[in-house]
């Protein structure tokens, strides 16, 4: 990876069906997405024109219309997926994604569960 300029989104909320448990994919639940982006910025800080950078306001949509989209079993699954869909713009060079389930059935008291998956071009 040649960029260390990077965009971070985070707390992207979207409603999906996702989980191993015929419950989860009944009732579904929120999750919460992070996602860096790694891509040189800087032609966007010499033309202060956002054709020249990533539309985090486009990327938000992207991440939800995902998590909102095909459920999937596995937390891992998901994250991969939105990696794929990020790295279709030919401009970044990698992303780090995190996803978030708060409400995960976990039987004792936690704050929090998320699986953080690392891509790059090859």
């Amino acid at each position: 990876m040649d960029a260390v300029d990077h965009i971070t989104l985070t707390g992207v909320r979207a409603f999906g069906y996702h989980g191993v448990y015929p419950d989860e994919k009944r009732d579904g639940q929120e999750f919460v997405v992070d996602a860096t982006v790694y891509l040189p910025l800087a032609r966007a800080a010499e033309t202060d024109d956002v054709v020249d950078t990533v539309h985090y306001g486009e990327l938000a949509e992207r991440i939800a219309a995902i998590v909102s989209g095909e459920p999937v079993d596995l937390l891992e699954k998901l994250a991969a997926r939105i990696a794929d869909e990020v790295l279709r713009d030919e401009r970044i060079e990698a992303v780090a994604v995190t996803v978030h389930k708060p409400a995960a059935p976990i039987p004792v008291p936690f704050a929090d569960v998320s699986v953080t998956i690392t891509r790059g071009r090859s």
